[in-house]
C-alpha cells in the first residue's frame, strides 16, 4: 500500500483513513449563528481515538476548540437561552475519573466544563428542557430498586462479581455486540441544574427502547410539561414488537397511550409541534412486511385522530422529525436513488421537496433561518455544512482540508443497466488515480450489506472504495434488487427467495463492465460483507467456477439454519418465508451451505468475535467448510471487533490482509 503516484501526488491508504477527522452530534445554537461538534481524531500508535467539542460558525468567521481533557466528549446540545452547552464525556472531575458517561455543562464562551451528574449507571441521550433548567437523559437502571443509593450498590455488586455468568428467559438477550441480560432497562431522567436526579419510570412498567435508545425516542412539550416516548406495551421486549406513543404529564405523574386501538402500527421517534397541539412521529406497518418504510404519522393530541400523511411517498423515513417553525412543514431525512438528503415535506400538499441534497446526510439540527448538518459523499469525508435563510450552502469548518489536498482520488460513475429479467439495477464504479482506459484493469465487486441497505454515494471508512481503487482496481457497487432508496417494490423484491435476483443483478454487472475494453475479464474479485458476505459465499456455490478468481467474505452468512444464534433470529425467519422447523425446504433453498458441493474458489473469511448480528460461527463453518474440501481458504478472526472493525490497528490488519488475499491470485 504505498504512496505512489508522483512526490507530491499520493495515493489514500487505510493509515491516511484513520487520519480522519470525523465530526458528530451537531447542534445550532438559538438563532442559528453558531452550531457545536463533536470531532473525533484517531491514533493508530494508540489504537484509539479521542473526541472534542467544537464551535463552529454558520456565517463568516472560524471554529474554535471548546474542550481539550475529555477522552470523548460527545452528544453536545445546546442550551434554550444560547449561553451554554451540554455534553456527555467520561473525564477526571475532582481527582477521579468517571467510571461510567456523565453530563457536564460548559459556558459557551469557553472555560472549565463541570460535571452536573454523578450516577453508577451513567448517563447518556441528552435533551435540554425549553426553560433551559432541567435536563432529561437515559440511564440504565435496575426497575426493581428504589434511589440512586440502591442502584450505586447493585452496580458495585456485578462490577465486582467473579461470576459473570448469563441467566436470561426472554427473546431479546444481545444486541449487535452487547448483552442484555443483566436485568436493567432504560428508563427517562431528569436532572436540574444542581445535579439532582430523577427517574420519572420509577415503579412502573414504562422503559424506552432497549436497542440503542437515543435522545430522538422521546421529546418535550414545548411548554415543558409533558414528555413523549416510544414504549413497548409486550410484556417480554422483542426487537420486532409494535412500539405505542405514551405521554406522561409531568405535573400529574399520569401516562397515557396516544396510540391504542386497532389498526395497529409500530410507532416510534415522536416530535412534538411548535404549538404542543399535535406529535409528529414515524410509523411502520410491519404486521403487511418485515421491511415496512417509516412513514411520517401525525397525532392530535385533543381529539386523539392519527393520520399517516406520507402514504403516497414511497421512500422510508429517517429519524430525526423537526418541525418547520410555522408548522406547516416537517423536516426529516429519506433515502432516494443511493443517497440520502435532507427533506421538507409539506403538510398542506403532502409532497416532498429535497432541502439538502446528498451524497448522504446523516444528521442535521435547525434554529432561527438556519440549518446545520453533517454530509459525507463519495469523493468527501464526513464534513459539517451551514445553510441560511438565503439558501448559500457553505461548509462551517475545513479539519481535514489540508489532509485531503495531498491526496489525488480516482474518478466515480453512476449508471444504471439491466439485471435480473432486464430489470433496471444502478451501480456505482470507482476507478484508480491517473486511470488509462488505454489500459487493463483488474474488477473487485464491494458487495453491500443489508440486504435493505445501498452502495451510496458516501465515504465509507470501513470499505473505503478508493481505498480499493488505490491498489489498482475498478471497484464495482452494484444497488441489487433488495436494496434500499429505489422504492419499496424494489426492496420487497427478495424476499422469500434470496440470492436469487441479486446474483443475477451482479452477474449482469459483471457481464457488462467485462466488454469494456479497460476491464481484464480474466481478474475479476468479488467481496462482501454481511449480507454481502452472504451473497459471496452465495456466489462459491451457484457461479461457475473461474469466473471469479477470489472471494473476501466479512461477517457472512452460511447458513440459516446456525444462524437461529444470532440477535435478530425472528426478522430473519420472516424475510426467508418461514421457521426452518415447520419448512426446511424453503429456508435450503436460500442457504449457501446447500451448495457446498460446487465451492471451489479461494476464499478470505473475516469475522469478529463480539459479532451477535452474525455470530462468529458463521465465519468459522465457513473456513472449516473449505478447509476441508481442500479449496484455498484463509481465516482472520478479530477476539475484540464486532460485526465492524472499529479499532484502528485491527483496520490496518484488515486491509492488508484483504489486498494481500487478491494479489495472491491476480496473476496478469
Amino acid at each position: 500500500m504505498g504512496h505512489s503516484l508522483e512526490p507530491h501526488i499520493l495515493k489514500l491508504t487505510v493509515e491516511d483513513l484513520w487520519r480522519i477527522k470525523r465530526p458528530a452530534g451537531v447542534s445550532l445554537a438559538p438563532g442559528g449563528a453558531r452550531a457545536v461538534c463533536s470531532l473525533t481524531t484517531y491514533s493508530m500508535r494508540e489504537n484509539k481515538g479521542t473526541a472534542s467539542l467544537w464551535l463552529l460558525p454558520t456565517g463568516a468567521g472560524r471554529p474554535r476548540l471548546l474542550t481539550t481533557s475529555g477522552e470523548k466528549d460527545g452528544q453536545p446540545m445546546w442550551a434554550p437561552e444560547g449561553s451554554r452547552i451540554a455534553f456527555v464525556a467520561k473525564r477526571e472531575w475532582r481527582g477521579k475519573k468517571d467510571e461510567e458517561p456523565q453530563i457536564y455543562l460548559i459556558d459557551a464562551d469557553g472555560g472549565e466544563a463541570r460535571r452536573l451528574t454523578q450516577l453508577a449507571t451513567g448517563a447518556s441521550a441528552i435533551k435540554w428542557f425549553p426553560d433551559g433548567k432541567r435536563i432529561a437523559f437515559i440511564s440504565w437502571v435496575w426497575p426493581d430498586l428504589r434511589g440512586e443509593t440502591a442502584q450505586a450498590r447493585r452496580h458495585k455488586q456485578r462490577k465486582e462479581d467473579k461470576v459473570k455468568a448469563h441467566r436470561v428467559e426472554h427473546a431479546t438477550y444481545r444486541f449487535w455486540d452487547h448483552w442484555l441480560s443483566d436485568g436493567r432497562v432504560p428508563p427517562l431522567f431528569i436532572a436540574d441544574l444542581r445535579g439532582r436526579c430523577r427517574d420519572l419510570f420509577e415503579a412502573t412498567p414504562y422503559e424506552l427502547v432497549r436497542a440503542d435508545p437515543d435522545q430522538h425516542c422521546y421529546d418535550i412539550s414545548p411548554d415543558g410539561r409533558f414528555v413523549a416516548f416510544g414504549f413497548d406495551p409486550a410484556e417480554e421486549k422483542k426487537l420486532d414488537d409494535e412500539f405505542d406513543i405514551v405521554e406522561l404529564d409531568l405535573k400529574s405523574r399520569r401516562f397515557r397511550n396516544l396510540t391504542p386501538g386497532a389498526p395497529h402500527r409500530d410507532y416510534h421517534h415522536p416530535r412534538y409541534a411548535p404549538d404542543g397541539a399535535r406529535l409528529a412521529c414515524l410509523s411502520s406497518n410491519v404486521r403487511a412486511s418485515p421491511v415496512a418504510p417509516n412513514e411520517i404519522t401525525l397525532i392530535d393530541r385533543g381529539k386523539g385522530a392519527i393520520a399517516v400523511v406520507s402514504k403516497a411517498w414511497d421512500r422510508g423515513v429517517e429519524a430525526p422529525l423537526r418541525w418547520s417553525a410555522d408548522a406547516s412543514a416537517i423536516l426529516c431525512l429519506a433515502q432516494d436513488r443511493a443517497r440520502q438528503h435532507l427533506f421538507r415535506f409539506d403538510l398542506a400538499s403532502r409532497a416532498p421537496t429535497a432541502l439538502v441534497k446528498g451524497g448522504m446526510v446523516t444528521e442535521f439540527d435547525l434554529a432561527g433561518d438556519a440549518v446545520a448538518f453533517v454530509r459525507d459523499e463519495m469523493n468527501h469525508p464526513p464534513a459539517v455544512y451551514a445553510k441560511r435563510g438565503d439558501g448559500a450552502e457553505r461548509k462551517a469548518e475545513s479539519f481535514n482540508d489540508a489532509l485531503l489536498r495531498r491526496f489525488q482520488l480516482g474518478a466515480s460513475e453512476e449508471f444504471s443497466f439491466r439485471g435480473w429479467r432486464g430489470e433496471t439495477v444502478q451501480m456505482w464504479l470507482v476507478f484508480p488515480p491517473r486511470f488509462d482506459p488505454k489500459k487493463k484493469y483488474p474488477l473487485l465487486h464491494s458487495v453491500h450489506g443489508g440486504p435493505h441497505a445501498i452502495s451510496a454515494d458516501s465515504w465509507h471508512f470501513r470499505w473505503n472504495n478508493h481505498v480499493f481503487a488505490a491498489q489498482g482496481y475498478i471497484v464495482a457497487g452494484v444497488n441489487f434488487h433488495g436494496s434500499s432508496s429505489f422504492g419499496q417494490e424494489f426492496i420487497e423484491s427478495i424476499r422469500h427467495e434470496f440470492g436469487k435476483r441479486e446474483l443475477a443483478d451482479i452477474e449482469a454487472a459483471t457481464a457488462l463492465l467485462t466488454r469494456r475494453r479497460y476491464v481484464d475479464g480474466k481478474r475479476v474479485f468479488a467481496s462482501g460483507g454481511s449480507y454481502g458476505g452472504y451473497l459471496v459465499a452465495w456466489m462459491n456455490g451457484h457461479v461457475p467456477q473461474g469466473r471469479y478468481r477470489a472471494y473476501v467474505c466479512h461477517a457472512g452468512c452460511f447458513d440459516w439454519v446456525s444462524m437461529f444464534a444470532d440477535d435478530s433470529y425472528p426478522f430473519f425467519a420472516k424475510e426467508l418465508g418461514a421457521w426452518y422447523w415447520e419448512d426446511f425446504e424453503r429456508v435450503e433453498a436460500q442457504n449457501p451451505r446447500a451448495a457446498v458441493k460446487r465451492m471451489a474458489t479461494p476464499t478470505l473469511v473475516i469475522h469478529g468475535a463480539l459479532d451477535y448480528r452474525v455470530p462468529d460461527t458463521q465465519g468459522l463453518q465457513y473456513y472449516n467448510t473449505l478447509k476441508a474440501k481442500k479449496v484455498p481458504v484463509r481465516l482472520l478472526h478479530f477476539p475484540d471487533e464486532n460485526h465492524w472493525i472499529l479499532k484502528p490497528q485491527n483496520s490496518r490488519l484488515w486491509y492488508r490482509e484483504f489486498f494481500a488475499w487478491l494479489r495472491r491470485f491476480d496473476a496478469a
